[in-house]
């Protein structure tokens, strides 16, 4: 997927509202898909692009869940079967940092994001929790092994249809 792309960085805009607001005005301006998450929950950029590739797929052979690409890619890249359950990974009052997976071209969103060129900087605590991950998963394969297991629960999503 060549035009995906997956950015960090600090809100800029105060309230989730105004900012998911914001955000929807520029990926409207650019006919590009931009979704919010909060990034202490994103592992990587191969979480990014295998939530992205996998709702894309979805949609095109129309066995979407979500009405929306970007809420599809969130419902992927929470590894939830449930639109509602998947939001909890997106942005929060109590966001401080984000990750954007954008498709199609990128739009200005300096007066939105300050992006901060850095990579993922993931909570284990709040991934483990998130995603369900029990000490017997993490004794059996490792911390190290943690972003495999979210790889994981993504792609288990189609498999419990």
């Amino acid at each position: 997927m060549s035009d995906l792309r997956l950015l960090f960085g600090r809100p800029k805009i105060k309230g989730k509202e105004q900012f998911l607001a914001a955000l929807r005005r520029a990926q409207e301006d650019r006919q590009s898909v931009i979704q919010a998450m909060d990034a202490s929950l994103v592992v990587g950029e191969s979480h990014a692009a295998f939530a992205a590739e996998k709702a894309v797929r979805a949609f095109s052979e129309r066995r979407n869940v979500a009405k929306d690409l970007g809420l599809e890619i969130l419902r992927y890249a929470s590894g939830q079967r449930q639109i509602e359950r998947a939001l909890t990974m997106g942005v929060s009052e109590a966001t401080e940092r984000v990750a954007l997976i954008v498709l199609g071209t990128l739009p200005d969103i300096s007066e939105i994001v300050e992006v901060d060129g850095e990579g993922p900087r993931w909570s284990e605590a709040a991934v483990r929790e998130a995603f369900d991950i029990g000490d017997a998963e993490i004794e059996a394969a490792g911390e190290e092994r943690i972003p495999d297991l979210v790889l994981e629960r993504i792609a288990l999503i189609d498999a419990y249809r």
